[in-house]
């Protein structure tokens, strides 16, 4: 019976030389981020809402500025000032698209604006969710 490490010591690539993968250092590797969304966006929020895509890349967006990043005024929910130009720039969205979604999100209330480029975000994304789920904003709310 052949050893899988004799196999693989006498494999051979078949790349010429000068074609081939020089493997990354560990410390010069880039190491992707992520960021916690509850499962009930994905269960509940989808399923009853109909959101377009805008929406989605939108409130997705604003959750991850206040609640998976560093966040100064996070346990309101608040998130700091942001340019709807950087959003849209960084969303590639027009700007109309932009201030659609926005009110679109505030009349589902899944956000509410404080001043223009700040926004308060549900942590369930809804008001019953957030009381379901025992999430209060320290006696700010909307």
């Amino acid at each position: 019976m052949v050893d899988i490490h004799t196999i693989i010591a006498d494999y051979r690539s078949r790349k010429k030389d000068g074609n081939e993968i020089t493997p990354v250092p560990e410390d010069k590797r880039i190491i992707p981020t992520t960021s916690d969304i509850p499962d009930v966006f994905f269960d509940t929020i989808l399923g009853q809402y109909k959101l377009s895509r805008q929406d989605i890349m939108i409130i997705m967006y604003l959750y991850r500025v206040v609640w998976c990043r560093p966040n100064l005024h996070k346990e309101f929910g608040i998130s700091p000032l942001l340019s709807h130009t950087e959003m849209a720039k960084n969303l590639k969205l027009q700007m109309e698209d932009i201030y659609v979604s926005l009110r679109r999100l505030e009349e589902f209330g899944f956000i509410s604006t404080i001043r223009s480029g700040q926004y308060f975000v549900r942590k369930y994304f809804s008001k019953d969710l957030d009381e379901l789920y025992g999430q209060d904003y320290d006696e700010f709310e909307f």
